[in-house]
């Protein structure tokens, strides 16, 4: 059996979970989300503790990968909707500025163009940037899957380059270094 899926699942009291045949439905201060669960698993809630089962028929690998994965979602679900999470991006290079307005970012990235993205309402962006140091994204949601993605997309307009280390990347990122030519 699963490690990590046998660990109950503690809930807050200010978190709402309600469980629909084989979706769940969890609602906090910062938002609502929803997750669709396998069959092969099932979820008793007693008072503030949530429990995945593993159907004892079930003994393949595939159940019991699932049985923690679904453990480890449900739980990110529960620390979004109360606490929520952050990512930090870090541009690297000179000239390289990001603006946000009205749920579009515009990032200068040295391209002869400006890229522009369209974020979803559930992430929030805030752009520090102080004159002579690099400018810093703060992406904020209470959706894990929806914060990594969007954080993955902007990373991969300018990935970090070996050989000088600009672009753009996770604040504390360590970026390793290729040596030049040597003539």
């Amino acid at each position: 059996m699963s490690r990590i899926g046998k660990k109950p699942i503690f809930i807050p009291e200010n978190v709402d979970v309600k469980i629909l045949d084989n979706k769940i439905l969890v609602k906090g201060i910062l938002g609502s989300l929803s997750q669709e669960i396998s069959n092969k698993l099932q979820l008793n809630l007693h008072k503030n503790q949530l429990i995945i089962i593993r159907n004892q028929k079930d003994k393949d690998k595939d159940s019991k990968s699932l049985h923690g994965l679904y453990r480890v979602l449900i739980n990110n679900m529960i620390i979004g909707v109360t606490k929520g999470f952050i990512k930090e991006l870090e541009l690297v290079g000179i000239g390289y500025r990001a603006t946000y307005n009205e749920n579009i970012l515009d990032l200068n990235l040295g391209f002869s163009h400006n890229i522009m993205m369209q974020i979803p309402e559930e992430v929030h962006i805030n752009i520090k940037s102080e004159k002579g140091k690099n400018s810093i994204l703060i992406l904020k949601s209470h959706d894990k899957q929806l914060l990594g993605m969007i954080a993955a997309k902007i990373r991969s307009f300018r990935v970090p380059d070996p050989y000088k280390g600009k672009g753009i990347r996770y604040l504390k990122e360590k970026v390793r270094k290729k040596a030049g030519k040597s003539a």
